[in-house]
């Protein structure tokens, strides 16, 4: 509870919850178009593609999804909001 998480952990967390609550996580964006996409760890790739579908996580000001960087206060607010306006409706 201590740590900091990764921008690919809360992805994950959110589509996880998401799923527990029988919301649609079909959708998925193509990543590939992220020169860091291969960095997505296996087990975040699909809450990684589907959040970005989602307009809930977006790439940074250099184009990169930097999935294991931290995400700051304002990153892990926005991406709340995200979910909270468009998925947890």
């Amino acid at each position: 509870p201590n740590e900091d998480i990764t921008r690919e952990q809360m992805a994950t967390i959110l589509y996880r919850y998401a799923q527990y609550k029988g919301l649609d996580v079909s959708t998925a964006a193509d990543l590939s178009g992220y020169p860091d996409a291969a960095q997505v760890q296996t087990y975040a790739q699909k809450a990684m593609s589907w959040a970005v579908a989602e307009g809930i996580v977006a790439g940074m000001d250099d184009g990169t999804l930097n999935p294991a960087g931290n995400a700051s206060r304002a990153q892990i607010a926005t991406i709340l909001m995200r979910f909270c306006e468009s998925v947890a409706q």
